[in-house]
């Protein structure tokens, strides 16, 4: 059967994602066919379209979705058709009407939850989760720590904000705007910091009595890199787990020495490993926005068509919160 989906054939400017008509089969052992509602929009895929991540040409994009299963190959017992269903998963593809993908790290979309909601969270939610979960400092994070996540107004951010204060932690937010800093004190930061304008290293020392934070959850990469690196207390974990500010320069390991400072670059697809542990982590995210004490908001929405001005809009880092292409 014929589908919309987007396809580029080099990377590049917005201008090189386009709508094709493209043939979707059956799926084959261990894949579905999914009738997708929305897709989420992320930075990723920037970073993929762009050439700062190198993808084969050429190739489709978009990595969170959310829709309807058709068919199920041999093998899969976890999904039916019918059932309505999430994803944050490789390969990529997402940018479509319909697809056929690996099954493994598909789940049962709570009926609670819009496909809009579905998409927006899986790839965002399920990054918070293993950050504020899994990609700890030495003894952990307890109740009253403080925090430093950058980023904060955005899909991901906002999703942090309101996960931290659940787990009862203290998070300094930045963003680069006033407005920006307002939206993340409204979804649960305990402060926020405009580093546009403030040297946000020193409202960071000031703010813990010169100690610093534990951690620093960062995704806009060069700008902030080493200010992240002033804001963390004796054995803190610098966790750099993006670049939209560009790509983090080459790091002298002895720029770490001083304080035995611990430093990783994780991904969220180390962490979807296998079905099992996918499933955890998704009944994780959505244990906590069942409960309410995490609401997915999405804030854009787009046709496919316009794609193009999605992406452009996301780069001019002017967008708060989540958005998602509309493929209905």
């Amino acid at each position: 059967m014929s589908e919309r989906a987007i396809r580029l054939n080099q990377a590049g400017g917005p201008e090189v994602m386009q709508v094709h008509s493209v043939e979707v089969g059956d799926p084959g052992p261990g894949e579905i066919r999914l009738r997708q509602k929305a897709a989420g929009l992320n930075f990723i895929d920037i970073y993929q379209r762009s050439g700062v991540y190198n993808i084969p040409m050429p190739s489709g994009l978009g990595m969170e979705g959310a829709g309807i299963v058709e068919a199920v190959g041999e093998g899969v017992t976890h999904l039916r058709a019918g059932d309505r269903v999430a994803y944050a998963s490789q390969p990529i593809g997402a940018y479509a009407s319909a697809r056929v993908m690996p099954a493994r790290c598909v789940v049962r979309l709570p009926d609670s939850l819009s496909f809009e909601q579905g998409a927006a969270m899986m790839l965002k939610g399920l990054t918070v989760q293993y950050l504020l979960r899994k990609t700890q400092p030495q003894g952990g994070l307890q109740a009253g720590d403080h925090v430093l996540f950058h980023a904060a107004a955005g899909g991901v951010g906002l999703i942090a904000c309101q996960w931290a204060k659940a787990l009862g932690l203290k998070l300094i937010a930045t963003a680069g705007s006033d407005a920006k800093c307002e939206l993340a004190l409204k979804h649960g930061a305990a402060v926020a910091i405009n580093y546009q304008r403030d040297n946000f290293a020193e409202q960071v020392k000031a703010l813990t009595g010169g100690e610093g934070v534990k951690v620093v959850y960062d995704s806009v990469g060069a700008s902030t890199f080493e200010g992240s690196l002033a804001c963390l207390r004796t054995f803190g974990l610098m966790v750099s787990f993006g670049n939209a500010s560009g790509m983090v320069p080459p790091v002298a390991i002895t720029a770490l020495s001083a304080k035995g400072l611990y430093l990783t670059r994780p991904s969220l697809f180390q962490h979807l490993s296998s079905r099992e542990a996918t499933q955890a982590m998704a009944d994780d995210l959505f244990q906590v926005v069942g409960s309410g004490q995490v609401k997915i908001d999405v804030e854009q929405r787009y046709a496919l068509e316009d794609v193009q001005q999605a992406h452009r809009e996301m780069e001019s880092r002017n967008t708060t919160g989540a958005g998602v292409l509309l493929l209905d």
